[in-house]
């Protein structure tokens, strides 16, 4: 009974003993975390103590205002020519000769080449040969005609024997029509054999060369007429709508330093199969430093307006909704806004500079 009790009291010592312990450990414990938050907090009020506040140049805000908004489409394409001819050949023949070449000036009518026309020669004589041939056998059934006619009056011969003769002088005449047209033809194909240009402009290609032999339809000579120029380009299917007739747009041509000015002439009422662009056509005045071929690229005006806008810069999309960021009283806010179209300024200082757009909600005239 005795050693039970002993026991039992050298337990209760050991657990009072842990009990201490433990207590001793957690006060150090949460001493050191309130020491720790202490340190952050000083920390954290020197880092705002020194922390200056933000300085903003006029350079660094800009004013909502009411402006002049002229909103632009953009459009780019190559320059083609309006008037374009290619040189075909009509007959099939040997290329004799070539007056011009790439870059000379040539006018309506001009001969610019001749085919051999040694075959078309003899094929024309051929065509005159069977025509005085059949012509002679019209004079011979001309003449028996006549006199079966004749004869069928003092009875010699029956109304059969007229009648075959009026078949033949009629059979004789169809095949004599028929060999004036082949001289006719003949004679076309002869012509043909010369190469005549059929507009005034410039001579982009030369084909083929004297000595080929080429067929019918072969292309030989490319002519641009360089006076007037178009720019052929694909817009999306949302800009259609605005585009107009009439329109005027600036464009910048490779290799030239300034402007050129074009106005939409033409739109296409189908849309292009896969990509659903529709073409529209600006009219660009000739100019000597203008080519064919080149890359243009510019903007089409469709509308001015005046309405409340701010630089497109200015608008933040790294949120659901667009937003911007206001100053007033010296506090940063963020408001968001709702955004209208899109363009550049139609006059007034940085006219046809930067960006702009149309602020519909969220912002007032004035607001910085």
């Amino acid at each position: 009974m005795t050693s039970f009790t002993g026991a039992r009291k050298r337990l209760l010592w050991r657990l009072a003993l842990a009990i201490a312990v433990v207590l001793v450990i957690a006060f150090f414990v949460v001493r050191a975390v309130k020491g720790r938050q202490a340190d952050v907090a000083q920390q954290a009020a020197q880092l705002n103590k020194a922390a200056p506040a933000a300085q903003l140049a006029e350079s660094d805000v800009v004013r909502a205002s009411v402006v002049e908004l002229a909103r632009r489409i953009p459009v780019s394409g190559g320059l083609k020519a309006y008037n374009s001819a290619v040189v075909k050949a009509k007959v099939a023949a040997e290329v004799k000769t070539l007056l011009v070449r790439e870059g000379e000036a040539v006018k309506a009518g001009q001969l610019l080449g001749q085919l051999d026309t040694t075959e078309l020669d003899w094929r024309l004589r051929q065509a005159e040969q069977a025509a005085q041939a059949n012509r002679a056998q019209l004079d011979i059934a001309r003449r028996n005609l006549e006199n079966n006619r004749a004869l069928v009056g003092q009875g010699f011969i029956s109304a059969t024997g007229l009648e075959t003769a009026v078949s033949t002088e009629a059979t004789a005449q169809a095949n004599l029509q028929a060999s004036l047209a082949a001289v006719e033809l003949a004679r076309k194909s002869l012509a043909d054999a010369q190469l005549i240009s059929p507009i005034t402009g410039l001579v982009s290609q030369r084909l083929v060369q004297p000595g080929e032999r080429v067929p019918l339809d072969a292309r030989l000579i490319e002519i641009v007429d360089l006076s007037r120029l178009e720019l052929e380009a694909a817009l999306a299917p949302e800009d259609v709508g605005a585009l107009a007739i009439g329109q005027r747009a600036l464009l910048t041509v490779d290799g030239l330093t300034g402007p050129v000015e074009a106005r939409v002439a033409r739109i296409n009422p189908s849309a292009i199969a896969g990509s659903r662009a529709v073409l529209a056509y600006l009219s660009v005045p000739g100019s000597p430093a203008l080519r064919q071929g080149l890359f243009a690229q510019g903007q089409v005006e469709v509308s001015r307006s005046k309405t409340l806008a701010i630089p497109a810069s200015a608008v933040r999309i790294d949120q659901a909704q667009p937003y911007v960021q206001t100053v007033a009283d010296g506090v940063v806010r963020t408001r968001t806004v709702k955004l209208g179209a899109r363009g550049v300024l139609g006059s007034g200082a940085g006219a046809g500079g930067e960006d702009w757009v149309e602020v519909r909600s969220g912002l007032a005239e004035g607001d910085v």
